[in-house]
């Protein structure tokens, strides 16, 4: 059964090459695309470089090794302006074929230039409202860069309606949910309190964002909500690379641009990770990081007034980093 599952995603993986090469304009469009020759120079987004950070801006990127960060904003349609509900760095080493994942707390206490101290969730929102989408992005980056050591080279931005969009554009998917999940804050009112039980469920775009948007009613709060969406995302990597999937992947990327708000992945950076993830197995090759934290309340300088803010553990924080996301 393994054996037939590898031969169907060989002969996949090749029509998907096939594709990039007529989509791409021939051979050396599809040479260029090979992760190892598309990441040999990747960027490193800082919005202030002239800032020392615990990770050198002069740090060589090996070839193939980078950070992605991942946002999900309560951004609505039509609105200019979001706050951060969710954030996650992956790091991509594309030589060892290894994924590590780490999300940072949207409550976790960081400091913002020019305001004080505040939580992370609401770096964006004053920075987009005051100068701009993309500065309220680059604050959050330099904000978690400055927190956790890491330089990012990748940013997705989406928000819930994104994710649906992306969960229904692959025929939704398989979900593992490891603890009942009541529906507390839905953003559908027909979902008010409706319960789904702990296991594997078929879902749709609609019931993932309900899913991985709750929080109150979980036990242990955020980080149960960080487990959600880490499920979320197996979920949607095992679907996207479905052997029956793979010869949709260049559709797929394509249309990804209208499920996001703003990222600095091309389409080429988008169909180059594609294709390098084409043996890739999320139960075995993502690993995902929780760090542990204290809360407390503290004053918040945006706010002006004491909010509960989460103080993230310093020395987990740093050992996870430089073992799992330095390059």
């Amino acid at each position: 059964m393994k054996k037939r599952k590898k031969i169907w995603k060989i002969i996949g993986f090749s029509l998907l090459a096939i594709l990039i090469i007529a989509v791409g304009g021939g051979a050396y469009a599809y040479k260029q695309l090979q992760p190892e020759n598309h990441f040999k120079k990747v960027p490193v987004v800082n919005a202030n470089p002239n800032k020392k950070t615990d990770s050198s801006q002069d740090t060589k990127v090996q070839n193939g090794v980078f950070n992605i960060l991942l946002i999900g904003s309560d951004e609505r349609k039509g609105q200019n302006v979001g706050h951060s509900d969710s954030m996650m760095i992956v790091h991509v080493d594309l030589n060892k074929k290894e994924y590590h994942a780490m999300s940072i707390p949207r409550d976790t206490r960081v400091h913002l230039d020019g305001y004080g101290y505040t939580k992370l969730t609401s770096v964006q929102y004053i920075k987009q409202a005051t100068d701009g989408q993309q500065k309220g992005i680059e604050a959050a980056i330099q904000a978690i860069t400055e927190l956790t050591g890491v330089n990012i080279n990748y940013y997705v931005e989406t928000n819930y309606q994104g994710l649906q969009g992306m969960v229904d554009a692959i025929g939704g998917i398989e979900m593992n949910v490891p603890f009942d999940v009541k529906l507390t804050h839905p953003w559908y009112p027909e979902n008010k309190n409706k319960v789904i039980n702990a296991g594997t469920h078929s879902v749709d775009g609609k019931m993932v964002t309900e899913i991985v948007h709750e929080r109150y009613s979980l036990k242990n709060g955020e980080y149960d909500r960080q487990r959600l969406q880490e499920e979320a995302l197996v979920g949607i990597a095992k679907k996207t690379l479905q052997p029956s999937n793979v010869t949709k992947l260049p559709a797929f990327v394509k249309q990804i641009p209208n499920f996001l708000i703003a990222s600095n992945m091309t389409t080429a950076d988008m169909l180059s990770l594609g294709m390098a993830a084409k043996d890739f197995d999320p139960t075995k090759q993502l690993k995902y990081h929780q760090i542990s934290g204290q809360w407390k309340s503290m004053y918040d300088d945006i706010l002006k007034n004491n909010n509960d803010q989460l103080i993230m553990d310093k020395e987990q924080l740093k050992q996870v980093v430089s073992q799992y996301f330095m390059n």
